[in-house]
């Protein structure tokens, strides 16, 4: 049957993705409205046996419209499996494990509020899980803290209904997804690490940069992209102590984050060896 739709219209990024369009039908509900070409047939999922992979697929979103216009998206397609769906509760974590889920799909709101564990103990419940967050923004930060905890895939606030889809079967293959624009960010983040001596610097950079023996410690932690808490706990201090050692560094370094810091440290060091 279908809707004769007496006004279009489209809701903020903030609150659905691009591409996904409502419209108000004739009983003044608001019905979505499926995107051109949002179908997309992708049946080349076939395992080693040659049996058809169907991945199961819970989502995690707070906004109840998105909720249900995502799920009624995800639906139709035949290659996917939606086995679950709410807002962020303890019930939900446990839903999860329970329900044998491949891919966790959490959106933004629900990653900011939901507790700072959220991502590290469904994986401990669900060694195999794989996590998606979306409608994220471009801080190289959080992305690298995401990245660390066990994400899978990493989209931006301005993907659409087509990238959500792409991003969920390329992830169930095994792959990784992330935005063209952060891929920088990580590869120099792993070659920090491989670095080993991961700011194990020479006394005439550290005092060129003004930086004291805690503050070229704490330095090599946050190369690491480590937490103010996992921090504290390394140096046996406590996390106010350590938030308030890494402002000064960046005062002193004359930067607006952590990962600015690590950055003006490298580009100094990289300077002296030439």
């Amino acid at each position: 049957m279908t809707l004769r739709v007496l006004k279009r219209f489209q809701l903020p990024r903030s609150v659905v993705p691009s591409g996904l369009e409502f419209g108000l039908s004739p009983r003044g509900r608001v019905e979505l409205l499926e995107p051109a070409g949002a179908f997309v047939p992708y049946m080349n999922l076939m395992g080693e046996s040659g049996t058809t992979s169907t991945p199961r697929i819970f989502l995690l979103v707070e906004n109840r419209l998105l909720r249900e216009a995502l799920v009624g998206i995800l639906r139709k397609q035949p290659d996917l499996s939606v086995v679950g769906i709410d807002r962020f509760t303890l019930d939900a974590q446990k839903q999860v494990a329970e329900l044998e889920c491949d891919i966790l799909l959490v959106h933004h709101a629900t990653a900011t509020i939901a507790s700072p564990n959220l991502i590290p103990e469904a994986l401990a419940r669900a060694p195999l899980l794989k996590i998606i967050l979306f409608g994220m923004g471009a801080d190289p930060e959080s992305f690298l803290q995401a990245v660390r905890i066990g994400v899978r895939g990493y989209l931006l606030d301005d993907a659409n209904a087509q990238d959500i889809l792409a991003a969920v079967r390329r992830v169930a293959q095994g792959e990784a997804v992330c935005p063209s624009q952060l891929s920088l960010t990580l590869f120099q983040f792993v070659a920090r690490a491989a670095e080993e001596g991961s700011l194990l610097l020479s006394q005439r950079v550290c005092a060129k940069l003004g930086l004291s023996r805690r503050q070229q410690q704490l330095a090599s932690f946050l190369a690491k992209g480590l937490t103010n808490k996992e921090i504290a706990a390394s140096l046996n201090l406590s996390e106010f102590t350590v938030k308030n050692h890494v402002h000064r560094m960046m005062r002193q370094l004359n930067v607006e984050s952590r990962y600015e810091a690590v950055q003006t440290i490298f580009d100094n060091a990289d300077a002296a060896r030439l």
